[in-house]
């Protein structure tokens, strides 16, 4: 039965990533298409296989960053302190960067629930949450969020989400040879060798259409639908079939009702392994069915890189950029096709389009995926 969904909005969203602060530095970013990958300052990575990542100058302060992203997404959407103080925040992160040199007897003060605590009681929101699930814990936290909206039981929800480069994740990632040792995000393409990471946080507003239509406010899209699938199949490695990720999309678009040859463009996960790009193309191909070979399709991640927790957000505001003023980003790094992922890349710079939906897909260690459906509003 198909759920409607079309009451969802998004009034409110702010960004950051290695292209700057602000919607307009990450547009610009994507329509010059040109990877913000170069070799970290931030910390010492001498020793490390791989040294590059997309960051940001200096050594920015993940909560002082959220806390201005939240201020100025409830800015945006024009909330009064009431409005703001009825909302809860849903944030996700890996936890709060002190965490892990915290005194033990301090380590609670220090964890996701009460860094999401102290950053919605700054921020004068209310009831807080926090989501940890790696890189579907943005995704995650915005799907629900519709879901309280959409059944009546929240007006509005502001959602969170923020990772910025650091050392101990860096490590492990370079130590498991995660990252592409060639300094280069490849996603669908031959001769891809993994991901790397980068910089990335932002804030969104959800709420209901009539709740923005009492406040005059005018929305920024539409969440018309989202879907949430885990395949359960390899602690790292999703299913070759992406049976989970197939299942995500199609929840997706039966929420919102729509035909899949009516989705315009796909922001795809894309992380540029070998196994995870061939089994996203093949989730693709099952959900969309022929359609899967013609719509318009990138991984941003081959620019901004790997957000880890903020992913689902950071990707979220990519794919509001692209729907809003039809240029759908470059899939950059690419060197020539991969039999096992053929698909309608976008290779030659911000192709203009005039998507009605288009979708952003998040998948994340353990088997977990999502699908978020974004509309063009009037």
């Amino acid at each position: 039965m198909t759920t409607a969904t079309a009451d969802v909005l998004i009034t409110g969203v702010t960004v950051l990533s290695a292209f700057g602060r602000g919607m307009g530095a990450l547009g610009a970013g994507l329509d010059a298409g040109v990877p913000a990958f170069a070799p970290v300052a931030r910390f010492d990575v001498t020793g490390r296989r791989v040294g590059v990542a997309a960051t940001m100058p200096g050594e920015p302060d993940l909560p002082a960053e959220l806390a201005a992203l939240v201020a100025e997404a409830c800015d945006e959407a024009k909330l009064s302190t009431a409005e703001r103080a009825d909302a809860p925040l849903f944030l996700a992160v890996h936890g709060d960067p002190r965490l892990a040199r915290a005194p033990l007897a301090r380590r609670p003060d220090h964890g996701g629930t009460a860094f999401a605590t102290t950053l919605a009681a700054g921020a004068g929101l209310g009831a807080a949450r926090a989501y940890t699930s790696a890189c579907v814990a943005a995704s995650t936290a915005i799907a629900d969020a519709a879901g309280l909206i959409a059944r009546g039981e929240a007006t509005r929800v502001v959602v969170a989400g923020g990772y910025l480069v650091e050392a101990d994740q860096f490590a492990l990632f370079d130590a498991g040879r995660a990252f592409a040792a060639d300094g280069q995000v490849r996603p669908f393409s031959a001769h891809r060798r993994g991901l790397l990471l980068g910089d990335g946080a932002g804030a969104v507003v959800l709420e209901s259409a009539a709740a923005a239509r009492d406040r005059a406010v005018v929305p920024l899209a539409r969440l018309a639908g989202w879907g949430r699938a885990g395949d359960a199949h390899h602690p790292c490695q999703p299913h070759p079939e992406g049976r989970g990720m197939a299942r995500a999309i199609t929840g997706a678009l039966r929420r919102a009702g729509i035909a899949p040859d009516e989705v315009g463009y796909v922001n795809a996960h894309g992380s540029g392994t070998p196994q995870s790009d061939v089994a996203e193309t093949a989730a693709l191909r099952t959900a969309l069915g022929e359609h899967a070979a013609a719509v318009p399709l990138s991984s941003t991640k081959a620019l901004h890189g790997q957000a880890l927790e903020a992913s689902g957000v950071l990707e979220l505001a990519v794919t509001l950029h692209a729907l809003r003023e039809g240029r759908p980003p470059v899939n950059a790094g690419f060197l020539e096709p991969d039999p096992q992922c053929r698909l309608n890349l976008v290779l030659d710079g911000a192709r203009p389009a005039a998507p009605g939906y288009a979708l952003t897909l998040n998948a994340a260690f353990g088997g977990a995926n999502t699908a978020l459906l974004l509309g063009a509003v009037a």
